[in-house]
């Protein structure tokens, strides 16, 4: 402890937002410097991880639903939380050797974004798999708050800003002000909901099975929550269920939004009810400020009018959602000193 203050000036320190889908790291001074899918490639029934220990993020995203019998792509996130803690400790080892590099021979701090709806169990889980794969020092913030610092929202003022990120696993809304949340509510539908919606419709309506890749790439190409001016198709390939062999079929964006509604719809009941449990004050300053878009979800067409109409507030999609989170624990490492007392972290006991 008397040592960490000068420690804190030779270390590589971190920020880490640990997402369902991608992991994104930045490092103090030099911002975003790692953006990876969360997936490892590991020996089935087994936890070794392929290629030495190399075969985390693009490399084994590429392998997702095209693996041999002896091999397993693992996405050992799920709904924001860890679903395979032995699977999370290797790729954030991973993720962490690569980013550190051995630049240093003093072990990074990292501040790792989390969502504000999981358990205490949860939470002493990411702890204890960030310790073990080779951080100093782990603190723990909330990812609403890291997304509204990233989205460079007043958040610290006494006034009302609301965000909502919709990220892979789970969606997060919450209304903060006076550097603190006053309202959150996390639910656990966001765009890996979309992909399943998708993929349930190809074969309720096509009888055809596709993987979660190509679901994904589906809702990124035609994919909308409000209608288009000018409405798209795609070709999309997969295999017959009544027949078992390949087959390809042409799909609309009209039939994508359709199989949308549910979980968008979910994400705008989440919204409502957030805003049905603000203080009126603060809810009277969200008709002048009104709400930020942030994460992946963000980048659905039309997903912002949506949200518009249903709420009758001004729907703004914050700048490069996709990196809201992250640039967020930017901004905690660079106020470590300060903030670190209104963070939790592997010296609190859960």
């Amino acid at each position: 402890m008397i040592l960490e203050p000068i420690l804190g000036l030779f270390s590589m320190d971190m920020g880490i937002d640990l997402g369902t889908c991608n992991t994104l790291v930045c490092v103090r001074g030099q911002g975003i410097v790692l953006n990876e899918p969360s997936v490892v490639a590991v020996k089935r029934g087994t936890n070794r991880v392929l290629q030495n220990g190399n075969a985390v993020g693009l490399v084994a995203k590429e392998m997702l639903g095209k693996t041999p019998g002896s091999i397993s792509a693992i996405r050992p996130m799920k709904d924001g939380v860890i679903a395979d803690f032995d699977i999370t400790e290797a790729m954030l080892g991973y993720f962490i050797r690569k980013v550190h590099n051995r630049r240093s021979l003093i072990k990074p701090r990292v501040v790792i974004a989390i969502p504000s709806g999981i358990t205490a169990v949860e939470k002493r889980a990411v702890l204890n798999s960030a310790e073990r794969a080779g951080a100093r020092r782990v603190y723990l913030v909330e990812e609403p708050m890291a997304c509204g610092i990233g989205a460079e929202l007043p958040i610290t003022e006494p006034t009302a800003s609301m965000v909502v990120d919709v990220g892979g696993g789970t969606t997060e809304v919450a209304i903060m002000s006076l550097a603190d949340i006053s309202v959150c509510e996390s639910i656990r539908v966001a765009g890996d909901d979309m992909d399943e919606a998708i993929a349930a419709h190809m074969k309720r309506t096509y009888n055809l099975m596709i993987g979660t890749q190509t679901s994904e790439r589906i809702k990124i190409e035609i994919g909308s929550a409000a209608p288009m001016e000018q409405e798209l198709t795609m070709d999309v390939r997969g295999r017959d269920m009544i027949s078992g062999l390949p087959r390809k079929t042409i799909i609309s964006s009209e039939e994508v939004r359709e199989s949308l509604k549910e979980p968008i719809g979910q994400i705008i009941d989440c919204v409502t009810r957030t805003l049905e449990k603000a203080e009126p004050e603060l809810a009277a300053d969200l008709v002048d400020n009104g709400i930020t878009l942030a994460g992946g979800g963000a980048l659905l067409r039309g997903i912002d009018t949506v949200l518009s109409n249903a709420t009758g507030l001004d729907v703004r999609i914050a700048d490069d959602p996709l990196t809201c989170v992250a640039r967020g624990t930017a901004v905690y490492l660079e106020n470590l000193k300060d903030w670190k007392d209104t963070m939790e972290s592997d010296e609190d006991e859960f």
